[in-house]
């Protein structure tokens, strides 16, 4: 292997190994989803839909990345500690 390619090998392998050790668990995505709920609407919150998607959530993992569907459609997406609502 060329020298000057090294550091750039190296770059690659650390931010692999900083995406699988921050990928979110299953549950930071079921917290991100009964809080993507919760302000998406006053009565989705009061009624607790958050939470029952959350139960009901399917986690997936990627190893770098992670999400999460309800009846097939991808309700959370995380990447690197944060998990992301999708609407």
């Amino acid at each position: 292997m060329n020298k000057r390619y090294l550091p750039i090998g190296a770059g690659v392998v650390v931010l692999v190994a900083l995406l699988a050790w921050l990928n979110p668990s299953a549950e930071q995505h079921r917290e991100g989803i009964a809080e993507g709920y919760a302000e998406r609407s006053a009565l989705d919150k009061a009624l607790g839909v958050g939470h029952l998607a959350a139960f009901v959530a399917q986690y997936h993992s990627l190893g770098l990345a992670s999400y999460t569907t309800v009846n097939d459609d991808v309700v959370s997406v995380g990447v690197m500690g944060m998990v992301f609502f999708v609407e």
